[in-house]
């Protein structure tokens, strides 16, 4: 397989700017890694996902993601007040934590706090990068087939995703026990 195509491995170089030029993240950074993926399983944002077909090894390209097409636009019924109480260390929450919240089923929301108040706390369950147009500089550093197992795996965490056929109704509303019932600091992991 040269280019990029459904079930290809991909290894690609990277910088992500915001639209004001703003250096967001790369894979030259200190602690930056290549991006790694199987290509047609989501498992980068579809805008960058959708600009790479056909692209070989040695390839670069600049690619500008529209929100849609990136982390979404930002939710505003995603920024929630929560009871101060409800936090693992009620007197230490501060604006800037980033806290995970688990649901009983198991799933967990990311969400940053915005404002402590005296008993409540405002939070923002959006993607950090929600709403933002993102400017993405890529090169492609290797394109092969994808093997049997890497092609499963990817399989797995698209449906896990809820992106696959599974049981999850498109549209359905959560049930009374969607509710996030145990927070978490991020720090913690």
């Amino acid at each position: 397989m040269e280019s990029i195509q459904p079930n290809a491995h991909v290894v690609l170089d990277y910088e992500l700017r915001d639209d004001a030029g703003k250096v967001l993240d790369s894979s030259e950074s200190e602690d930056g890694e290549p991006i790694v993926y199987v290509h047609g399983y989501g498992m980068i944002v579809p805008g960058l996902e959708a600009a790479l077909v056909g692209l070989k090894a040695g390839d670069a390209k600049e690619v500008t993601v529209a929100p849609e097409a990136g982390f979404g636009e930002h939710d505003e019924e995603l920024v929630l007040e929560v009871d101060r109480s409800d936090f693992p260390r009620p007197d230490a929450v501060a604006p800037g934590d980033e806290l995970v919240a688990e649901s009983p089923e198991g799933e967990e929301a990311m969400m940053r706090v915005l404002e402590v108040k005296e008993d409540s706390v405002v939070v923002d369950a959006n993607h950090p990068l929600a709403g933002k147009t993102l400017q993405y500089k890529v090169r492609v550093k290797e394109v092969r087939a994808a093997t049997d197992e890497e092609i499963a795996a990817a399989a797995m965490a698209f449906e896990e995703a809820g992106y696959g056929t599974g049981d999850a109704e498109e549209g359905a509303e959560p049930g009374p026990d969607a509710n996030l019932v145990q927070l978490r600091s991020k720090k913690s992991r």
